[in-house]
């Protein structure tokens, strides 16, 4: 019997770049306080937001997915030929299917490049640098591209108290290449079905294809006590495992960038994980928002536009979401 060849890849990985893309219009707490009757000083001691920035009804996410991939593409110094792999985290994309990621991939210039869609919405960043890591070191791709990218205005409703002014819209993208060194830590990553409601969207597709009459537009909801207490308790369990499984002290990070669900959520977790204060903390929440999977490269690239003395530094990153869902690594920033 023939003996099929195995692909063998670098050990080792790193992130080789990251790029930006935010919704252009400032979209401040007094814009959005009126439908849910609330007040600036709620929303702020709520969830640390100041303003969120969100995309015009001309732009879709693929647009910032592509505009955060040029960025991180041309600051990886790498050819076009040599990205093979597209991974694209999103809960926004315009249909079902075909990917966002085909389309972007090809907006790229990155064609034939691999390309497919995750939805793990705001752990999905962290799942696809897991994925791209795996796929460079095992021979299957020499680099990938990671984009999170979510237009969540189009998915609100201005009425809902449960979570519509945290939504906003970005894309932040990340280049896995080869390195000579461990670059991305182990992954700490998983799952609780259990809650799987706890975050959702109001319609389901059995409503459409079962229901009488006209189906109202799908808008995200969520409970919000339920995800508060899951975020704060297990997530800090995750986030130490990844510190122990990584073999590093908290003492050893130079960043921690978690989701920017909710400052309050940020906070609490450098708190449980006794960070010292020699450790920055993202909180690009403040004036971003909430932008699911577009949130940890969104911070990511703001924290390293501030402080570019960080590069090389580690820096924990957990996302964590609807499903429930969550995952967990240490990088090396870059």
């Amino acid at each position: 019997m023939a003996q099929l060849n195995q692909p063998t890849g670098p050990a080792f990985t790193r992130l080789l770049s990251v790029g930006a893309a935010r919704g252009e219009l400032n979209v401040p707490n007094e814009d959005i306080i009126g439908p849910i009757d609330s007040s600036d000083e709620w929303i702020r001691q709520r969830t640390g937001i100041i303003q969120r920035r969100r995309a015009g009804a001309d732009v879709e996410a693929v647009d910032l997915a592509v505009a955060a991939g040029e960025e991180a593409i041309e600051r990886s110094g790498l050819n076009r030929e040599d990205i093979d792999g597209v991974i694209i985290s999103t809960i926004s994309n315009v249909a079902v299917t075909p990917s966002m990621a085909a389309l972007a991939a090809y907006r790229l210039g990155l064609t034939p490049a691999a390309a497919f869609d995750i939805s793990a919405a705001c752990a999905g960043y962290v799942y696809g640098v897991a994925q791209a890591d795996s796929l460079v070191r095992s021979g299957t791709c020499k680099n990938v591209l990671v984009i999170g990218a979510e237009k969540l205005s189009e998915i609100i409703d201005p009425t809902d108290r449960s979570i519509s002014f945290l939504l906003a819209d970005g894309a932040g993208a990340v280049v896995v290449g080869p390195s000579d060194h461990t670059g991305i830590g182990p992954t700490v990553w998983g799952s609780d079905g259990e809650k799987w409601d706890a975050i959702s969207v109001t319609s389901k597709f059995q409503e459409y294809r079962h229901g009488n009459g006209e189906i109202p537009w799908p808008t995200l909801r969520q409970d919000g006590q339920t995800v508060f207490r899951w975020a704060v308790w297990e997530m800090a369990k995750a986030a130490r495992r990844t510190l122990e499984e990584s073999g590093v002290e908290a003492s050893d990070l130079a960043a921690f960038i978690p989701h920017q669900a909710n400052m309050r959520i940020v906070d609490e977790f450098a708190k449980q994980l006794k960070l010292p204060e020699s450790v920055v903390v993202a909180r690009d929440i403040e004036m971003q928002g909430n932008t699911s999977a577009a949130s940890i490269p969104l911070a990511m690239h703001a924290l390293l536009e501030e402080h570019p003395e960080l590069s090389g530094g580690l820096a924990l990153t957990i996302g964590f979401g609807a499903g429930l869902v969550y995952g967990a690594q240490i990088v090396e920033l870059p």
